[in-house]
């Protein structure tokens, strides 16, 4: 496994829980306002393999309870459910950050029990989500399923959306409350976070910004109808 970047300490990307943050190269979508562009090919730069974030993990317990994958999109790398293994062997929490499109691999690791916590990226509306991650026709029946998936709740999880102008809308925000409603068939979506975008010099494409203040809270008032609790994160 090609680590290709380690946050040594995090208390905000994994609740409750004092962290590490490992970052995995590649990604299946391209969306303009990514901030780890510089992670979406296949060959990013590699900074250490698993046996050495294994080694780092091992001195560090005691201090880290645990452990979020990140990217890219981790779920495409065929040996994520062993390195998940080893690191589970050595007694840590793990959450999993997902774009949700590879809902078999997310199966997967949920029924071999091998996350605690799933932060699933629900990128937009249905109408406008190929547009927000830069694909012509994606499978949404893919993000459908690892929705459902999360629905069960045989594992703690969020829902979480990064907001940006001029991709997102109140009709779009309006679209995918009514899309999760839909598929949620009378369950409510246990948390979920609207996150404003921040410019930064990794991210895709340049021009984009976040929405106003009142917008936002709009935004938080519409996922209401399909969330038992929303708020916004990092406003």
């Amino acid at each position: 496994m090609k680590i290709s970047g380690l946050q040594k300490l995090t208390l905000l990307d994994f609740p409750g829980r004092v962290a590490c943050t490992v970052f995995l190269g590649g990604c299946n979508f391209r969306c303009p306002f990514c901030h780890n562009s510089q992670l979406l090919g296949g060959d990013a730069e590699e900074l250490m393999d698993s046996s050495a974030l294994l080694d780092f993990l091992r001195k560090r317990r005691g201090v880290l309870d645990g452990v979020c994958i990140t990217g890219g999109e981790p779920t495409l790398h065929a040996d994520l459910p062993e390195l998940l293994r080893e690191i589970r062997a050595l007694g840590y929490q793990i959450k999993l950050d997902t774009n949700g499109y590879r809902p078999d691999v997310l199966k997967a690791v949920i029924d071999e029990g091998l996350v605690d916590y799933v932060a699933m990226d629900v990128k937009n509306g249905p109408a406008h989500y190929g547009q927000t991650i830069g694909l012509d026709a994606p499978e949404l029946a893919k993000i459908e399923q690892s929705i459902r998936l999360l629905l069960e709740d045989r594992v703690d999880y969020e829902l979480r959306t990064t907001v940006v102008s001029p991709l997102h809308t109140e009709a779009s925000i309006s679209a995918m409350a009514q899309w999760l409603t839909a598929l949620g068939e009378g369950k409510k979506v246990k948390r979920m976070f609207v996150q404003p975008f921040v410019d930064r010099d990794t991210v895709a494409v340049a021009g984009l910004c976040a929405p106003r203040a009142d917008t936002l809270s709009a935004y938080v008032d519409t996922l209401r109808s399909c969330a038992d609790y929303v708020t916004l994160r990092g406003a």
